[in-house]
């Protein structure tokens, strides 16, 4: 979402807001990466019915330009695919059938960038508008530049989606790089932050170079001299105009998010200590009964949303650090670790020492 360049060995993380500021059930995204599934199933001869099973979009309406669906939705037709197909390379494979075509307007400004530097910095700035489900940090370090990618953190405790996310992701970014720098476009090598697996996975002769398992971060390591070469299709004239679009578009998804986003805004200030629900609504200028009413047109409750960001921070404090678990239910406002591990075992029906030792 936010772009990263190593210039001085210093890289920006991502903050919180960035991760979670809309949620997994808000139906606010075009369907693209729905189709690109859905395409790839019916190809194999998968019922229509078993890959839409729990995503609540009809057949009809996976390729209409108005069809809005939530990233928990996109989640659920992964799940799908995992169980249905057997194609050992389906993630990457479906990745390389998106194209900058698919994407509408964003596609179109990413085309128009007067020079690849450009691209890059675009498709960080703009990522939201693309269905996110994973993270994406873009660095550039002397000789080498990288894609970073890290799937959300709903993934986490689940795998095969985490490997599924990350493999359609990369596939997708090398797609894009070939379509604005040239089908010659080849990764120097890609770095995956977990061992190989039997059941599905990427290969050397998919990506065109070495695949390097169990690293530090899911990365598409490449040579920075691509980055110098012309936009054959950039144009200077078009770019900022483009650049106001997506901005509007952006605005519009912001304003999508509603009243969901903004008290995610809000609880992620403190989340040890939240506001109540009616200090929150004081806080957004609105009468608690209208507050309440926007979020059930949204299909979620106040704690729903405070559990959901407890959630994912302890997902990350698990996975990504070495505090203990005294110190993570302190840092999520919980009275003690056993108070903690009880909720999480509700909210994950895992245990926080099941999601560590993953």
């Amino acid at each position: 979402m936010r772009r990263s360049k190593e210039a001085a060995g210093q890289v920006r993380p991502q903050t919180a807001s960035d991760l979670f500021s809309v949620g997994l059930a808000e139906k606010v995204y075009g369907a693209t990466k729905l189709a690109a599934v859905y395409d790839a199933l019916i190809d194999q001869g998968i019922a229509a019915e078993q890959i839409l099973r729990g995503v609540e979009v009809r057949p009809e309406a996976v390729h209409a330009p108005d069809t809005r669906i939530s990233r928990g939705q996109l989640v659920t037709a992964y799940q799908n695919a995992i169980r249905h197909s057997t194609d050992r390379h389906l993630p990457y494979r479906i990745g390389t059938t998106i194209h900058v075509s698919t994407y509408g307007m964003y596609g179109y400004a990413i085309l128009c960038c007067p020079d690849f530097r450009k691209v890059m910095d675009f498709a960080m700035r703009y990522h939201a508008l693309a269905t996110p489900l994973a993270a994406i940090e873009f660095v550039e370090d002397g000789e080498l530049a990288s894609w970073r990618i890290e799937p959300i953190l709903h993934s986490v405790a689940d795998r095969q989606l985490y490997r599924f996310i990350a493999e359609l992701q990369i596939g997708i970014h090398i797609s894009l790089m070939r379509d604005v720098m040239g089908p010659a476009f080849a990764p120097q090598e890609i770095h995956l932050s977990y061992p190989q697996a039997d059941d599905f996975g990427l290969t050397a002769e998919l990506a065109g170079c070495d695949i390097r398992f169990m690293q530090k971060a899911n990365r598409i390591v490449f040579k920075s001299s691509w980055l110098d070469r012309a936009a054959q299709l950039g144009n200077r004239a078009t770019y900022p105009m483009i650049l106001a679009m997506c901005e509007d578009l952006l605005g519009d998804l912001t304003l999508r998010v509603g009243a969901a986003g903004r008290i995610r805004a809000i609880l992620l200030r403190d989340i040890s200590d939240p506001p109540t629900f009616e200090a929150t609504a004081r806080l957004l200028g609105v009468n608690p009964r209208s507050l309440r009413r926007q979020l059930q047109q949204q299909g979620i409750s106040f704690r729903g949303l405070r559990d959901e960001l407890r959630t994912q921070l302890a997902i990350k404090y698990l996975r990504s650090t070495n505090l203990p678990n005294e110190e993570i239910a302190m840092a999520l406002g919980f009275s003690d670790a056993a108070n903690f591990r009880r909720a999480f075992h509700r909210w994950t029906n895992k245990s926080p020492s099941d999601v560590r030792g993953e």
